[in-house]
């Protein structure tokens, strides 16, 4: 069976919808794309999706109102939106639904992913939290208490800052793989602006400090991509 995760898709746009199709699936995703309301519906009632991405306007039934019938139902699959109708009053409309993002089109593909993971990881956080478990990472021969921003080394133990603890959980969240900085950026701050990435660079810089008495752990940066946490 495929560990994969499971997004459904609805949008008309043809040859959106493969391109779509063709990035997510390259980036890891397991996606199903469906062309109108109506057959999106039947699809998530047959099968089982981590997060769905719905085109506004269909034929048949439009993506509100799909959202609306998911959300009548108890469903709390996340939801983002992808569409041209970038009027505020359709935005806000998309959010009082139930919406989990809401992207205006055209969009660049790497800010979809960033949006999707940014959300697939506050549902995971979610039901961990919900489900009263703890976040705690072995990181080489340190032991990371992300809930309590803790980090210990042979029984010492330092406490972090919030945004320091962040950062850090997404590394090991991806122990050993790259996390491209984009989506680092967005998941922690939100965004991925100069500003940001300035700081998110000082951040990096401390928490190498912090991990240095472990000569197995390291924070390697890759060049205009991310970064890798050895551990």
């Amino acid at each position: 069976m495929s560990s994969k995760i499971k997004i459904l898709l609805v949008e008309d746009d043809t040859n959106l919808g493969f391109l779509i199709v063709e990035y997510l699936e390259s980036n890891g995703f397991d996606v199903k794309l469906y062309r109108d309301g109506e057959s999106g519906l039947r699809a998530y009632e047959n099968d089982t999706f981590s997060l769905c991405l719905f085109d506004v306007m269909l034929p048949g039934i439009d993506g509100f109102s799909m959202l609306a019938q998911l959300r009548d139902a108890k469903c709390k699959t996340p939801v983002i939106f992808i569409t041209a109708r970038s009027m505020k009053a359709d935005k806000i409309r998309g959010f009082n639904l139930g919406a989990d993002d809401y992207i205006t089109k055209p969009f660049d593909e790497d800010e979809l992913l960033c949006r999707i993971n940014a959300v697939l990881n506050r549902v995971t956080e979610s039901v961990a939290k919900q489900s009263g478990i703890s976040a705690v990472f072995a990181i080489g021969a340190y032991r990371f208490d992300a809930d309590n921003q803790q980090l210990t080394f042979e029984n010492n133990t330092r406490r972090i800052t919030q945004t320091e603890s962040e950062v850090l959980k997404q590394l090991a969240l991806q122990c050993n793989k790259i996390i491209k900085r984009n989506d680092l950026l967005i998941q922690v701050w939100g965004n991925d602006d100069y500003f940001t990435g300035r700081s998110l660079d000082v951040f990096i810089t401390k928490l190498r400090k912090y991990l240095a008495a472990d000569d197995s752990v390291s924070i390697e940066s890759i060049p205009k991509v991310g970064f890798i946490l050895h551990c």
